[in-house]
């Protein structure tokens, strides 16, 4: 791991983002609560929490981080849903990973309840997809 004790603790926060492409079909059951499995925002919002917190134990490099604070937002799109999370910690290095983990968790437990409804007579996943996971901000503030 990178050497970050000569670095000082300053307040860091990021948001990423990232998309999951499904059937209107799916998204019509989502919008009138009709998916078996629970409700894919609440399943998703658990996912991306857990995720914040467990990062450096999937992510091989990044240190554990006291997590002071994490949001999880969701946006209904015609045949997307947008998934952002923002955390914040203080410490001595950033809070991009946890981020980045929370959307690709919270996109892939969204993926786990609604499977069922989006697959063709053949099992596969023609529409489904996740992407556009990116960080859509960082901020490291050292005035505090």
């Amino acid at each position: 791991m990178v050497d970050i004790s000569g670095k000082p603790i300053i307040r860091r926060e990021a948001t990423a983002e990232g998309k999951i492409h499904l059937k209107s079909s799916t998204m019509r059951l989502i919008k009138e609560g009709k998916i078996e499995k629970g409700d894919p925002f609440q399943i998703g919002s658990v996912g991306a929490i857990q995720a914040v917190k467990s990062t450096s134990q999937t992510m091989m490099m990044c240190h554990a981080i006291p997590i002071e604070s994490s949001s999880v937002e969701f946006e209904r799109n015609k045949n997307s849903i947008t998934a952002r999370v923002n955390v914040v910690a203080f410490s001595k290095t950033g809070v991009e990973m946890e981020a980045l983990n929370a959307v690709s968790a919270a996109l892939l437990n969204i993926w786990d309840v609604v499977k069922k409804y989006e697959k063709d007579e053949n099992g596969q996943y023609p529409e489904t997809q996740i992407g556009d996971v990116h960080v859509v901000r960082k901020i490291k503030d050292e005035t505090q």
